[in-house]
């Protein structure tokens, strides 16, 4: 609310960049009744480690470079007609890894766990290998074709001459 009356004061200059942001959602803010400057109501809003997960989206210089030095708020500008997310600021690496390294579990709790499940037998033996048995299979598709008959050189004998008894001359 504060941009849009922001952008309504500077006048008929900045009418297109109105009617854009009048499409968009509007958040409440805590200066509803009393307007203040769109980027002071912007950082009034990502206060408090960003709890609704905002994105900033600005061209204001002195705007980003504020935003930066606050944990977890991404940075969106525009160059040459394509909208760039900035890389995470040096602040937010170093929060994110703050939280990583408060959820790993402390190395001396490791070694303890380790020797708890050597105690009961549940730790993993790495030296045996255990090996894939083999299933049982079929018989070979091949050793179950029917016989094929063995003929001897008489019979083939005998069905040439059946041939040259079937053939016919044609008569034209």
């Amino acid at each position: 609310r504060c941009i849009l009356k922001e952008l309504e004061s500077l006048g008929k200059a900045l009418y297109g960049a109105k009617l854009i942001a009048q499409r968009f959602q509007l958040q409440n803010c805590s200066h509803h009744k009393d307007p203040v400057s769109g980027s002071a109501c912007l950082l009034s809003m990502i206060e408090e480690g960003n709890p609704h997960h905002f994105f900033i989206a600005t061209q204001d210089q002195d705007l980003a470079n504020k935003v930066k030095k606050k944990a977890g708020v991404p940075l969106l500008f525009i160059i040459q007609n394509t909208m760039v997310l900035d890389k995470p600021s040096p602040k937010s690496l170093a929060f994110i890894q703050k939280l990583q390294m408060n959820q790993l579990v402390p190395e001396h709790q490791k070694q303890s766990i380790e020797q708890l499940k050597e105690k009961e037998g549940l730790a993993k033996q790495e030296g045996t290998k255990r090996r894939k048995r083999k299933k049982a299979g079929g018989p070979n598709p091949l050793s179950c074709l029917k016989k094929k008959k063995k003929t001897t050189q008489e019979g083939q004998e005998s069905s040439a001459e059946k041939k040259k008894r079937r053939k016919r001359k044609r008569n034209r």
